[in-house]
């Protein structure tokens, strides 16, 4: 007997002290250095992108791997590496918390397009602001207290 699964990931993690430490013009290397772990991991990345301050995911994980290992992984594995590259020396690190919602198939397309237009998306809304509104759509109920 087989088994079947399908689960889409909307992973959200921010920098520390969700600091603007990302440089725009270092973003696109960061992603595909985090799409490689993604893939290595035999997972499929559908789409990544974000601000200087925070990162969106969208991803199906291969049902061997545990979302909370792969996502200390990637922190990990970037954290090691956007210092090692001197590209992001404002950089110091991750935060320690992480969000992570899960959609339907039929939802893909429409987190797809919400992560591609994260620059537009942030013209209007605070990265904090956004948190709030994601957990509060998805149920999860908020203590402020640990929030940020």
């Amino acid at each position: 007997m087989n088994s079947y699964r399908q689960i889409l990931y909307h992973i959200v993690f921010c920098t520390y002290n969700r600091d603007a430490t990302i440089p725009i013009d270092q973003q696109e290397a960061l992603y595909k250095y985090i799409w490689g772990i993604v893939k290595k991991r035999k997972s499929i990345l559908y789409r990544i992108n974000g601000m200087e301050n925070h990162i969106h995911i969208l991803s199906d994980l291969h049902p061997t791997i545990a979302l909370a290992d792969l996502i200390k992984e990637i922190k990990t594995a970037s954290n090691s590496w956007m210092k090692e590259t001197g590209k992001y020396p404002e950089f110091t690190s991750w935060s320690e918390g992480y969000c992570a919602l899960t959609y339907a198939f039929r939802d893909k397309e429409m987190i797809v397009n919400y992560i591609k237009n994260q620059k537009e998306h942030h013209k209007k809304i605070t990265f904090e602001d956004e948190y709030r509104v994601l957990l509060k759509e998805h149920g999860v109920e908020v203590d402020e207290r640990y929030i940020f």
